[in-house]
């Protein structure tokens, strides 16, 4: 099918090459923004549904000391490649970022079973990074080309449910399948769903107005590239926050083992669940009331989450954590997406959101590096770890009340 006939089948609203937007009465749910949402479900479901059961698999190939590791390496290869995707996406279309994303999951799926020894699962993990260093700077450009301005926090907030459910889903399956048929079950049942995501995108038009190809000059990134300078302020918010991320992500398995929850990836379906009951509403509250003061509410919640969980001991108390974790992260998630799109330059939207995915695998890898660090398997230590990711967490409110008062 030609572009113009996809576009027209997709209803996507044909965009000159200044950028203007879309008009304020076009749809939000056209066919396009839904199919991109499917896939976006899809391909998160690929990666995380591995994650509860990644530090137990470790340990049996005999590097459970490396456990700080399995998601640092996977968000520092992410954060490396968050430049190239930002630039790539600007240049050679939203569309082919995306696979690039895809395509890793895909690959990496059927590598672990082949690499089963610590330094091959370590060099999966790096090079599995490169899925979420591409595909979520596509997605999050291609949304703001084909949905009105005043309905962007609505659609990174709708773009996000899905997103969730894919998250939230996904952990519990992945626990199913390895305790039922084994790890490798799960790593292949990885591959299948971002194969998934990949067929989904197939026939959907390049929403990039004028579009380059891919030359090997491309990939030499400047310090213009690197970041917007103009979406800072988000990058900084980013940090403080999703320190607590990292977190999670590394302790929450040994916790769940700790108070007696026996399927690992229950805690991220409930944390995955609240935060999909208020995505909708602040996407929608960030376009009524202004980012920064949603931001607010949602470093909050997170800090309190945080402390909740260096509180746990027993399944209830885990699970209030859990539900508190993932209402400051359902609200946090769109506004942060939609004040870096309102504070980038908007003729370089893929720039301004790699600029703001950077950060976040800054503080997603340093939170799971650093607790997987001075955790090293002793449970006691828990405990500070959450603390301190509370502390990072009302540094972030705090700042945005310095910028507030200041501005």
């Amino acid at each position: 099918m030609p572009y113009s006939a996809r576009a027209a089948f997709l209803s996507l609203p044909m965009l000159s090459s200044q950028h203007p937007g879309v008009s304020a009465d076009a749809p939000l749910y056209t066919p396009a923004f839904l199919l991109l949402c499917l896939s976006h479900a899809l391909f998160a479901g690929s990666f995380n549904m591995m994650i509860p059961e990644l530090p137990a698999y470790l340990t049996s190939l005999g590097g459970g000391e490396h456990k700080g590791l399995i998601i640092a390496l996977f968000t520092l290869t992410a954060g490396l490649s968050r430049p190239f995707s930002g630039k790539l996406a600007d240049s050679i279309g939203r569309i082919p970022v995306m696979y690039i994303g895809v395509i890793a999951c895909v690959v990496c799926g059927v590598l672990y079973p082949l690499l089963a020894s610590v330094s091959g699962f370590l060099i999966l993990r790096f090079f599995h990074g490169f899925s979420t260093g591409f595909k979520p700077t596509g997605s999050s450009a291609y949304v703001a080309d084909i949905v009105p301005m005043h309905r962007r926090g609505e659609a990174m907030g709708i773009l996000g449910i899905c997103f969730s459910i894919g998250v939230s889903a996904s952990p519990p399956l992945g626990s199913w399948l390895a305790q039922a048929w084994g790890i490798n079950a799960l790593f292949y049942a990885s591959s299948v769903l971002a194969g998934g995501s990949m067929l989904i995108l197939w026939n959907m038009p390049e929403t990039l107005p004028v579009r380059q190809r891919f030359h090997p000059r491309l990939l030499r990134i400047s310090k213009d590239d690197v970041f917007d300078p103009l979406a800072m302020p988000s990058a900084i918010v980013m940090v403080f926050c999703y320190f607590s991320y990292g977190v999670i992500l590394t302790l929450a398995p040994d916790l769940s083992d700790a108070v007696g929850v026996p399927n690992r990836g229950f805690i991220f379906t409930i944390f995955t669940l609240a935060s999909i009951s208020t995505r909708l509403f602040a996407g929608k509250a960030s376009d009524r009331l202004g980012r920064e003061p949603v931001l607010q509410l949602a470093a909050l919640l997170i800090a309190a989450s945080m402390v909740a969980f260096g509180q746990a001991h027993s399944p209830a108390g885990l699970y209030l954590a859990a539900v508190l974790f993932g209402l400051g992260n359902g609200i946090f998630s769109p506004a942060i997406n939609a004040w870096t799109v309102d504070l980038g330059d908007p003729q370089r939207k893929g720039r301004a959101m790699a600029t703001m995915y950077i950060a976040l695998e800054i503080a997603i890898g340093g939170g799971a590096a650093i607790s997987g660090w001075y955790f090293a398997n002793i449970l006691d230590r828990m405990p500070a770890v959450f603390y301190a990711a509370a502390v990072l967490s009302l540094g972030g409110f705090l700042y945005l009340m310095f910028r507030k008062r200041k501005t």
